[in-house]
């Protein structure tokens, strides 16, 4: 019983990030890889069918597997995840937030950015 509610619990996050993942292939500013790794990974522990299917996928499987690898993350994805990250550091800048929640959504999008530098682009 305990296995089945695990099993069910890795598929049901499997399923909602990979709902969040194909609603990003649409959405602009959603990610689309970051959910699929999570898909992946809980796919890995209670839907390996799925996981299969995402890290053998033509288009975003060898990201998948480029991360599994390596923690690799590519200069573009780089580059566009700062990009993103400055425009919304900008808008929040200019929002009517209190200025120490502005200040404390961007010092976590630097420590983001900076994790992300730090990441091997192979």
């Amino acid at each position: 019983m305990r296995r089945q509610l695990a099993v069910l619990l890795w598929r049901a996050l499997a399923l909602l990030a990979l709902v969040l993942g194909l609603i990003g292939v649409v959405v602009p500013g959603l990610p689309t890889v970051p959910f699929l790794l999570v898909a992946a990974w809980a796919g890995g522990h209670g839907w390996p069918a799925l996981e299969a299917w995402l890290v053998n996928h033509p288009r975003h499987g060898p990201a998948i597997r480029r991360w599994r690898d390596h923690r690799a993350v590519p200069r573009r994805a780089k580059w566009a995840a700062s990009a993103t990250m400055l425009l919304s550091a900008v808008l929040i800048g200019l929002s009517a937030a209190p200025r120490w929640g502005q200040a404390a959504m961007i010092a976590f999008m630097a420590c983001v950015a900076l994790w992300l530098w730090r990441r091997p682009e192979a």
